[in-house]
Order: structure tokens, then sequence, then C-alpha cells
């Protein structure tokens, strides 16, 4: 395997220029400043209220943690629906896991309506469960998909080798309506829609410094009524809720197409987009030509402060694969790449208007495209017309202030990568929280 982000690859040959970067002194009504899937849409929807909106993004559109994810479109991210019902009862967790599912209806529609080539592909998701914890795990997840009236086929141990090719796995669990998409090109081609829709898009331009109305880069400055911040991996010195943040690492990588036979050996009948139910887990599913896309991790580097590029990890999370797959034993994976996923210590976004700066907004710590794509959204629409929204409460929902197992402050005692593993686990497994 050699070291590169199979999503860059697909993007040769493809004509999309690179926007220049910002230079010199302009205004705008509304900023964005990152342009992952939540500062796409959070500028999406500012694009049709005739204000005028600009972009700005360090990297190029997608460039960070969208374009190096896995493409999974599902509402699962760190949290099964079990776990928000423990936490938040029948009402809250249906109440939650509604913000996925309007995340993925909005990137479908974006790409539907504009006709991208996305490798937008319809793939069931499969929840997979490993030993008896896993078996429960399975359990625990049709129980209250059946508690709160949603579609599922539970498979046993048994019954699992007839839609997936392994006898590996203890148990599992399937629901339809998800997909997977390559995200790198939703996000070129989001920004041509942006640009043709009169939206100032700025890339390679970092911004160093926010205040006072004014967004400034190391070339130039824009001045805004209103800034949305959704860039991911933000440093301190431009908000102390960067605190509130934490960068957990993964790997990605990629096979060789696979031939038909191949196809059928993992894949019986229906496609699958899959993860287990281990704690650092493992995710897999194929690509629209027949690539094997396969993730996974180790607690120890999900959790490193040191950004990793061994092929040591990816190489345990392939073989730990092929133990599972002993008929795709000789399938070649020939790219990965590492990914840093921004997160909070309770697994769900951080969504905000800042006290001291009421015109200044964050999104941060979306794990998955989906949270990313309604959190981006739902901040746009507030900042737009904040008088006619429905759904205002999910502010309270994604809260910095929302109780956590362990307080930042014995970071400095513990560490940040033990408290957000101690918080990650304890928000998994322990927490209940039903009067938020």
């Amino acid at each position: 395997m050699f070291l590169q982000n199979w999503w860059y690859t697909t993007l040769l040959g493809v004509q999309q220029p690179a926007s220049p970067p910002l230079t010199g002194d302009h205004e705008a009504d509304l900023v964005v400043v990152g342009a992952g899937m939540a500062g796409i849409c959070a500028a999406l929807r500012a694009m049709q209220s005739g204000r005028r909106v600009m972009v700005v993004e360090r990297n190029i559109f997608g460039g960070s943690s969208t374009g190096k994810s896995a493409g999974f479109l599902t509402p699962d991210s760190e949290l099964e629906l079990s776990q928000l019902m423990r936490r938040y009862g029948a009402a809250g967790a249906k109440d939650l896991w509604s913000v996925p599912v309007r995340g993925i209806e909005l990137i479908l529609a974006t790409a539907q309506e504009h006709g991208f080539s996305c490798d937008l592909n319809r793939q069931d998701s499969l929840y997979l469960g490993k030993g008896s914890s896993g078996a429960e795990a399975v359990r625990e997840e049709a129980e209250s998909r059946s508690a709160l009236g949603f579609e599922s086929t539970v498979y046993s141990k048994e019954e699992l080798p007839r839609v997936i090719g392994s006898d590996a796995y203890s148990g599992g669990i399937r629901y339809s309506e998800t997909w997977g998409i390559d995200a790198l090109r939703f996000a070129q081609q989001a920004k041509r829609v942006l640009l043709d829709h009169g939206v100032v898009v700025h890339e390679s331009s970092e911004v160093v410094e926010i205040g006072d109305h004014l967004v400034r880069t190391h070339l130039g400055s824009v001045r805004a009524a209103e800034v949305i911040v959704c860039a991911d991996k933000l440093p301190r010195s431009l908000t102390p809720h960067a605190d509130n943040v934490f960068h957990a690492q993964t790997f990605l990588s990629i096979s060789e197409p696979l031939g038909d036979r191949e196809v059928m050996e993992m894949f019986p009948g229906d496609r699958f987009q899959c993860w287990d139910s281990d704690l650092v887990y493992s995710y897999f599913r194929l690509t629209g030509d027949n690539r094997l896309l396969l993730g996974g991790g180790s607690a120890p580097t999900t959790f490193s402060l040191q950004a990793l590029q061994s092929t040591r990890v990816i190489n345990r999370v392939v073989n730990g694969f092929r133990n599972a797959f002993p008929a795709l034993s000789r399938v070649r994976f020939v790219q990965y790449w590492p990914g840093l996923i921004d997160t909070t210590r309770d697994l769900l976004p951080t969504v905000l208007r800042d006290e001291k700066s009421p015109w200044l907004h964050f999104v941060l710590g979306c794990v998955g495209l989906p949270w990313a794509a309604f959190c981006g959204d739902f901040a746009a629409r507030h900042v737009l017309d904040p008088g006619n929204q429905e759904d205002h409460h999910y502010y309270h929902y994604f809260r910095p202030t929302r109780p956590f197992f362990v307080p930042l402050s014995l970071e400095g005692l513990l560490g940040k990568p033990l408290v957000f593993a101690m918080n990650n686990a304890w928000a998994k497994y322990v927490q209940v929280d039903r009067t938020t």
C-alpha cells in the first residue's frame, strides 16, 4: 500500500479549478469559515437568502475530514440508537436520531437536484455484533428500533452467512435509507453550485484571526455582519471552544477493484455498509467501481496526540478483515490514508452562538457527514431567520456546557486524550441525561 487519499485520486482529470486565496479587504453579509460538509450546507442554505455570502477555506472544498471520510451516509456515527435511548429516553432518542436522518436528506437532495457525479450508491446499513457482548448490542439495537417504530431486519449468527460472507460475527441488524458517497467530489461540485449562485469562494485561505465582525487571513480580510465557523482542528487562538474538541485518529484503505466472484463472496445478495460492535470498530463498504473501502484503528492510536502515518495500524485492520473473510484473503489493498476526526467529549456535536459575540456562531465536533450536514444547515437557518425556526431546542442538546463525566479542568492532570477517552466511553455505555 502507498500513502495517498483515494478520494483525491478520483479528482484526477476532473475540471474543477481551485478558487483563488482571499486577498485585500472585503465586506459580506455572512462569512462561512470552513468548507467541509457543515460549511457547505451552511453556505448552500445562505445562498438562497439574497445576502452577500463568502466561504473561506484553508485547503480545498472538502479537503479535510469530509474529503478523507469513508462516505457513510447513515444516522449512526459513534452512538447507536440504543445508546441514545439509554441516555435520553425514547422521545429524546427519536428527536436526536432525526438530526442525521435530515442530514442525509439534505445531502441527497443537493446531489440529486444538481446532478452531482459523486459515487452516490444506496447501501443498507448492517451493524455487526462481535462475541456475546456484540450479540447483546444487536439485540438492544433491535429493541430500540422496534420501540420507536423503525423498521429493521435482525440476523442471528447462523443466519448472517446468507447476507455476508463471514461467520465471524455473532449477529447483525440491517436497516435501509442509507447511502455511500464520495464526499470530496460532492464538496467540489457543491463549490460550483455556490459559485454559480453568486457566492464568493476562497480556497487556500487559512483564517488566523476572528474579532469584531472581522475575519482575517494572512493575505486579506472580510468584514461581515454574521460569521459561521464550521472549520475543524481550530487552534485555541481563534476560540476557547477549541478545547471542547479532540481529534480522534482513524485509518482508511482501499483495494484494487474486486471481481464479480469476490463481490459475491462478500455480499451474496445485497451490498451493505458495515461496522462492528468493538469500541474501536472496523467498517467497510464497496465503492461504485467495486473497490473495498476498509477502515479502523486501535485504542492507543485513536486517542494519540501524535498524527501517525505508519502502515502498522491499517495492516492490523486489514489482517482482521482477512481473518473474518478468508475467501477475500488475496484481495490487495493499494492505498491507505490517515484521518483526524473532530469529536466532542460525548460524541454529539457542539453548535452555539457565542455569548460575548452574538454575531459569531460555531459548529464543532460533528462525527459523521449527516450530522455535519444538518448542523451546518441548522446554524445558517438560525442566523438568517431566527424567529421562524421550529427546532431551536437543538441548541440545548448541543450546548458546550452540557454535562460530562470528566470535566475539562482535569485535563492538566490527566491529559486531553485520557479525558476524552473516558468521556467517550461513559457517553456510549453509561451516561443517562433525560432532563435535556
